[in-house]
């Protein structure tokens, strides 16, 4: 594995390759947000055959900002996507991308078309594409400026509570008691940082985003919207799960069911296990 670092307006970036190379091979991009590449160790590990490219996004992991407390959009992340297309030097690229990692992936496409071969889009939380964004968004404005008063572990509470709830978010949803961090095992003490990576990409609309559906079809890209079998359905499930489908419809085609739920690429990364190998299995006969 060999590491590289470039910078890019506003931010210090670092990506990892990993692979055989050979002329004209085609590398797989592995990208989350916030997620930095360390938690594509054990999905990598089933693509040896491969050039494998993984990188820590702005304000994340070993990437900087030179404000690490600004709001970071979408938009911005898909220019530092095309900036290291531009390092690798390749033509194409296929890419996996998951969660905030892959609403910036569908912004990269859409913004810099060509550039993708087969992009496998897993759970985006496009919140703005279902019926209930307006709540969603309340809810995340809310959990910014929670994060503002009182620091992360309450506002990473209020995350979590988010993320694993089931169907639409109600009119009454910000009625609920606040939820205790020490049962989700985050801090409970504000150490006064505010440059929490995730906090920063809700402070830029990250969960906010519907794809520019016109300019994806134009791409050229094949595109693949992916949900966890454990995450529900399009009316039952997590957002991020029920925005997959939503995705998949704007696009006019069915969501692709994957082993596992959200994390189900992980292989006890940030303590969390999936489905690892069955996924990667189900990855690599999408990628072909």
């Amino acid at each position: 594995m060999t590491t590289h670092t470039f910078t890019v307006p506003g931010a210090t970036l670092t990506y990892d390759v990993v692979g055989p190379s050979s002329e004209g091979a085609v590398p797989l991009l592995l990208i989350g947000s916030p997620m930095d590449a360390s938690g594509f160790g054990t999905l990598a590990s089933h693509f040896t055959d491969r050039v494998v490219v993984t990188y820590d996004p702005r304000n994340t992991g070993r990437s900087t900002c030179e404000d690490d407390t600004a709001a970071v959009t979408a938009a911005q992340h898909a220019d530092d996507l095309r900036a290291l297309l531009s390092e690798l030097g390749s033509g194409t690229v296929d890419v996996f991308a998951t969660s905030g990692g892959a609403v910036n992936a569908l912004a990269f496409v859409a913004a810099h078309p060509g550039l993708v071969r087969t992009l496998v889009t897993h759970e985006p939380p496009a919140g703005a594409t279902l019926p209930d964004r307006d709540r969603i968004r309340a809810v995340c404005e809310d959990m910014v400026a929670i994060y503002d008063a009182h620091g992360s572990g309450p506002a990473m509470a209020d995350f979590i509570m988010l993320v694993m709830h089931r169907g639409e978010v109600h009119h009454d949803y910000l009625d609920r008691p606040a939820p205790d961090p020490s049962q989700f095992g985050v801090p409970t003490d504000d150490d006064g940082s505010r440059n929490d990576p995730l906090m920063s990409n809700m402070r830029g609309g990250g969960v906010d985003f519907a794809p520019v559906v016109e300019a994806l079809k134009a791409s050229g890209t094949r595109i693949v919207v992916a949900v966890g079998e454990e995450s529900g359905g399009p009316v039952d499930g997590e957002m991020a799960g029920r925005a997959g489908h939503a995705v998949a419809a704007l696009l006019g085609r069915d969501a692709v069911v994957f082993p596992g739920g959200h994390q189900g690429f992980c292989g006890g990364e940030f303590g969390q296990t999936g489905r690892p190998v069955e996924f990667a299995a189900a990855l690599r006969s999408l990628l072909g």
